[in-house]
């Protein structure tokens, strides 16, 4: 008979109490532990099972779970005496920095004490008897939400001092979403206190804690050793190219076809890869996001189950604000191309916007990429990453996301309307619209509108690819520098029209006005003959509108429709 199926289920102990469907995933234990491993971090995207195999942790080596060798029966850690006999036999702490997702620093600093003053609450059996002297205790009590920075820094190393003397036994350390904060903080402005603040935390839980046996730390993303963990020399990354515990976060192939056989539906072993197949960590490919396998099992049908569990601000920021080369590479990846780039997986977030190469290691990090293959450089030591859209549920987020960019302004709406009604009046009314409203949109920091239009150009152009992809093949070609931007529509059924679109900037150096511009154009979708590859495949002249689009600064003007010859006199 099938397991339940529970959905969002983290609590190890719970599932097993209640059968409900779980993948053995306890080797882990035996494999981190023999690592030996002093403090091991582990970046897997979200809803990789990471909180399930922390409290995993927890519940296999806590005191509090001692006696509770049940939870473990018949699975892969259970076969070895040795293992039986270490369960519940260390003190450990638990946290988790997942909720901690507030708009100023100063709510998240005390969100961040609070839950470790939860710690202390939890554990306030130790302020009987003598354990602690007076002024230990008075530290005990001073651990609130508003406690100070000096005694927050070394708040979790006392406590394990404290737990230390207790039962005679290091402490294990597991800290869930450690990076929440320092995602929120950079999203939110106020990135350098946070980081000061996690700082020095980290540097006295996990560098200077004699009291400390082990530690894991999971996360999305590895933050620069710069940022948080300066001179933690004991620190042990675990990435998603690394090939270290690659089968224990996310389903493998075998434990997903596995999965449907036991519940009747071998035969949708295809379509389920196809949906949400194309993670891979380290070596290992074919691993699928257990939220979707799990969601899908029980719903017995496809849907975007990933993309739909929260909304990532930081990435959709990145892709709306960032450079041109951005959007144009988005429109490389949603037409399932790939892209070469060498990854650097310290994300320093005060350099997303700047650093060669950032926002693709966030989007490989977060799981929006795969690596397709790497190619390592022996004469320079660099390794160079082929990437791709993960898989067809990432591909549908992203589509939702670029429509999001839109989805407010009515006047885009009947932009599009009036394109492919040929209206080029009401084109232009609208378009100019889109434009003030919308400029800003894809802007960041003083006004660079007016030097940087193509994140504007880029970012309308992928909303053209989202919202006509049902009606039309969108294809581009740019030159560097933006001295051409031509999209071709192609419709997908027959008898419809083709259109082409080609963007230009008003030049002063060259042009008096922006009608000058727009009859440049014009002129250049003949001379290059841009209608050229529609005619091969059929379709005939008197179905190709050209459309010239010029711009300058928030201002457009747009001529064109059938056998445009220049721009007419108004």
């Amino acid at each position: 008979m099938a397991r339940t199926i529970s959905i969002g289920a983290q609590d190890f102990g719970k599932i097993r109490t209640n059968n409900y469907f779980y993948v053995d995933k306890t080797d882990f234990i035996r494999q981190w532990w023999e690592s030996a491993d002093e403090v091991t971090l582990i970046t897997r995207p979200r809803r990789f099972g990471k909180t399930l195999n922390m409290s995993m942790l927890e519940q296999f080596f806590s005191v509090k779970y001692a006696g509770r060798g049940e939870l473990f029966e018949g699975l892969s850690i259970w076969k070895e005496e040795k293992y039986r006999q270490m369960q519940g036999t260390w003190p450990v702490l638990f946290l988790s920095f997942a909720r901690v997702k507030e708009n100023t620093f100063k709510e998240a600093r005390r969100s961040i004490c609070r839950i470790i003053e939860e710690q202390y609450n939890k554990n306030d059996y130790l302020l009987n008897g003598n354990l602690l002297n007076e002024k230990e205790k008075a530290f005990y009590q001073e651990v609130r939400a508003d406690m100070p920075d000096s005694t927050a820094a070394v708040s979790l190393q006392s406590m394990s001092d404290f737990l230390g003397r207790y039962y005679g036994r290091k402490v294990i350390i597991l800290l869930d979403e450690y990076d929440t904060p320092m995602q929120e903080a950079y999203v939110n402005g106020y990135w350098e206190e946070m980081a000061a603040f996690i700082r020095s935390l980290f540097n006295a839980t996990f560098k200077t804690n004699t009291h400390l046996e082990r530690a894991v730390m999971t996360g999305i993303t590895r933050v620069s050793k710069e940022s948080i963990f300066s001179d933690l020399n004991n620190l042990e990354v675990v990435t998603t190219t690394s090939d270290k515990y690659s089968e224990f976060f996310g389903f493998t192939e075998e434990e997903v076809f596995a999965a449907l056989g036991e519940f009747g539906l071998s035969d949708q072993q295809q379509r389920v890869k196809d949906w949400y197949d194309g993670f891979s960590f380290g070596d290992r490919k074919d691993i699928y996001n257990p939220w979707s396998i799990i969601n899908y099992i029980d719903k017995k049908k496809v849907g975007a189950y990933w993309a739909n569990t929260s909304a990532n601000s930081l990435v959709e920021k990145l892709l709306r604000e960032g450079r041109a080369n951005i959007k144009q590479a988005f429109e490389d990846l949603l037409h399932g191309q790939s892209l070469r780039k060498e990854i650097d997986e310290q994300i320093v977030y005060n350099q997303l916007f700047i650093k060669k190469n950032a926002v693709w290691s966030l989007l490989l990090a977060s799981g929006y990429l795969k690596v397709v293959s790497a190619t390592f450089v022996e004469e320079t030591g660099h390794t160079y990453y082929d990437l791709a859209l993960t898989n067809k549920e990432v591909y549908l987020m992203l589509e939702n996301m670029i429509q999001d960019w839109f989805s407010g302004n009515d006047n885009y709406n009947d932009f599009i309307r009036a394109l492919l009604q040929d209206d080029v009046d009401e084109m232009n009314e609208y378009m100019n619209r889109v434009a003030f409203e919308t400029f800003s949109y894809f802007d960041t920091g003083g006004n660079p509108s007016k030097t940087e239009p193509e994140k504007f150009y880029h970012g309308f152009v992928l909303g053209l690819m989202v919202d006509l992809a049902d009606r039309y093949i969108l294809t581009s070609n740019r030159e560097s520098g933006f001295g051409r931007y031509d999209v071709m529509l192609e419709p997908r059924k027959a008898g419809e029209d083709a259109i082409i679109l080609e963007f230009k900037v008003f030049q002063p150096r060259k042009e008096q006005d922006l009608r000058e511009t727009v009859e440049a154009a014009l002129k250049q979708i003949e001379e290059k003959k841009y209608a050229a590859d529609l005619i091969k495949k059929g379709v005939t002249e008197d179905h190709i509108r050209r459309y010239g689009f010029a711009f300058c600064g928030k201002e457009v003007l747009i001529a064109g429709g059938y056998f445009p010859e220049g721009v007419s006199e108004e």
